[in-house]
């Protein structure tokens, strides 16, 4: 089909059938990365929450596949899915791998036949919760800052940035790191959010970087009424500890590590 353009020395012509293209061929790269590094072995091993049909590893992996794409909702999702030779992409790389056995077991996991790519905003909104402990909330002092404990689930999904760390050291390896902290408000229009103290509801997150390696070491979501500077040693101690033993593990004795907090 040719579509009508006069304003430009070309035309447009859209394909009459679908020929399995995609336009996010950059993500599957990120997938790959996953498998080489033990990323979704990893998460398989340390993750059980409770979920049908879905692994921990295929939630994981899709939610970072949409932050890389760009997505700012998890409805974001059905816009990946609609890309059909993403989506062709995603249902060969689930059972790459497998062995026969393993393949019947994958296809048992569903009523029917599997033949979505990603899940659907409703699975990945009930996968949520099990991150969150609902009694915390009851611990709140209204007008004060608080942050609840994790729960087995959340703590479970921080380590996964301990076997990045661990892999890029060693195939780059460095005795030097640099931490930089800082949080980050952002900006929200949910109902429960609090006020933070520029006046408008939002999130804080408290960011601890790795200025050798530009990556992200350590990170703690946080209401908007939380200050930075609140319990900012115990999240500092946390990079520490994940920067030494990602140094200590590899062929180096020693590690020098500098702080930069803003």
């Amino acid at each position: 089909m040719i579509m009508t353009q006069n304003a430009l020395p070309f035309q447009y012509q859209a394909e009459k059938t679908d020929s399995g293209l995609t336009g996010f061929a950059g993500l599957p790269l990120y997938l790959n990365l996953a498998k080489q590094s033990g990323l979704v072995q990893y998460i398989s091993q340390t993750l059980k929450t409770k979920m049908l049909g879905w692994t921990d590893a295929e939630m994981i992996l899709s939610l970072i596949l949409l932050n890389l794409a760009g997505g700012d909702c998890i409805s974001d999702t059905d816009r990946l899915e609609q890309d059909a030779g993403l989506r062709t992409l995603l249902m060969q790389f689930a059972k790459h791998g497998m062995k026969r056995k393993e393949r019947r077991a994958f296809e048992k996991r569903w009523r029917k036949e599997k033949s979505l790519g990603l899940p659907s905003n409703p699975a990945i909104h009930r996968y949520l919760p099990q991150f969150h402990s609902v009694e915390e909330e009851a611990k709140r002092v209204e007008g004060t800052a608080f942050i609840p404990e994790p729960n087995a689930n959340l703590i479970a999904l921080m380590g996964l940035n301990k076997l990045l760390t661990t892999c890029i050291q060693q195939q780059s390896p460095s005795i030097v790191a640099t931490l930089d902290q800082d949080a980050t408000l952002t900006n929200t229009y949910k109902r429960k959010a609090r006020y933070c103290y520029k006046g408008f509801k939002a999130y804080q997150p408290f960011n601890s970087f790795w200025a050798e390696y530009g990556m992200l070491l350590h990170s703690e979501f946080r209401d908007g009424n939380v200050n930075a500077g609140f319990e900012q040693l115990r999240i500092l101690n946390e990079g520490i500890t994940i920067s030494y033993h990602t140094v200590a593990r590899s062929r180096y004795s020693s590690c020098k590590t500098s702080i930069c907090s803003c």
